[in-house]
């Protein structure tokens, strides 16, 4: 069965930046193509980011492209959303989700094509 551990999240001031890690136990790791989910309170949950499985393919929301990177190290069975610049608007719960794929395949946009999600990490953000 595939597990997924979120860590990092917190505290942080406006401007600051985190790092969020999520460790996918199994050892097919480099088949799962990866996504951050985040849902602020009275909201819907809202894709952030995408991750090929070889790493190779990203894609971002509009609302966090050139602060937020996704990233991945398939020898730790580990992916990373590094939050830059952070704003009171990304105040939320972040949830990493994982779904099978292939080498070469793509990343996937949204929270239906994803079969696996993680507990979800708070990172709230100050002014």
């Amino acid at each position: 069965q595939v597990q997924l551990v979120e860590s990092g999240g917190g505290l942080v001031q406006a401007g600051g930046s985190l790092r969020l890690s999520c460790v996918v136990s199994g050892r097919t790791f480099s088949s799962y193509a990866m996504g951050w989910f985040r849902q602020a309170p009275g909201k819907e949950r809202e894709f952030v980011a995408a991750i090929s499985a070889s790493g190779g393919s990203t894609y971002s929301a509009n609302s966090v492209e050139g602060r937020f990177t996704i990233s991945r190290d398939n020898a730790k069975n580990t992916v990373y959303l590094q939050m830059n610049v952070a704003k009171l608007e990304d105040t939320a719960v972040y949830y990493c989700a994982a779904r099978a794929s292939y080498s070469g395949g793509p990343y996937y946009l949204r929270s239906n094509e994803y079969s696996y999600w993680g507990q979800g990490t708070q990172v709230t953000v100050s002014s």
